[in-house]
């Protein structure tokens, strides 16, 4: 009963693997804020063409990021539906995309209107948050762990809120550390002896 109504195919691997690239493109980004941040105190705040470049290249991490992230986890739960003689693409997967993409899609508006008009302070704890969203709203279609990560990803994003200045901190530990500790977990739990 529960393949027929509930995807099980997500690889703890895939987990694993979208962390290290949130960390890596975190590494990525720090290195574009290093001459910012010297600049932001020398004048006071971020202006003019450095700031437009600083945001096109964050952008392009993002983009790159996302990417990677998202190929990755399709490999891997490819990889697993394929040893485990299952679809990868059936009505239960159909209906865990659209769930979650509701949220992650109101999110990503929500998001590219804050960078449009430079409202940074918010957008690392917007990511974690609507994330979570997303992951919670999905969860009735998969294994219900990722409901705990979807909560996790809220309450760091909730967090962030309250230390604004340290967003890609915030945005390391949520899309990096928690998606490694749940891939590792979910690869304990279910596939560590397949």
């Amino acid at each position: 009963m529960e393949r027929s109504s509930r995807f099980i195919s997500l690889s703890g691997l895939s987990g694993i693997a979208a962390g290290i690239c949130a960390l890596v493109g975190a590494w990525f980004a720090y290195k574009e804020f290093e001459p910012y941040y010297r600049a932001y105190d020398e004048r006071k705040g971020y202006a003019g063409e450095d700031f437009e470049t600083l945001k096109f290249r964050l952008l392009i991490i993002a983009l790159v990021v996302l990417a990677a992230a998202l190929v990755s986890a399709f490999y891997f739960t490819w990889r697993k539906a394929r040893h485990n003689k299952l679809p990868v693409w059936d009505l239960t997967a159909k209906r865990l995309t659209v769930n979650m993409l509701i949220p992650l899609v109101a999110g990503g508006l929500f998001l590219l209107a804050m960078y449009q008009y430079n409202e940074w302070k918010f957008i690392a704890p917007a990511c974690l948050i609507f994330y979570g969203l997303a992951l919670i709203n999905a969860s009735k279609y998969t294994l219900t762990d990722i409901r705990y990560l979807g909560l996790s990803q809220i309450v760091v994003g909730l967090i962030n809120t309250q230390f604004v200045g340290y967003g890609l901190y915030f945005w390391a530990a949520g899309f990096g550390v928690l998606h490694i500790i749940y891939g590792f977990v979910m690869w304990w739990k279910y596939e560590k002896n397949s």
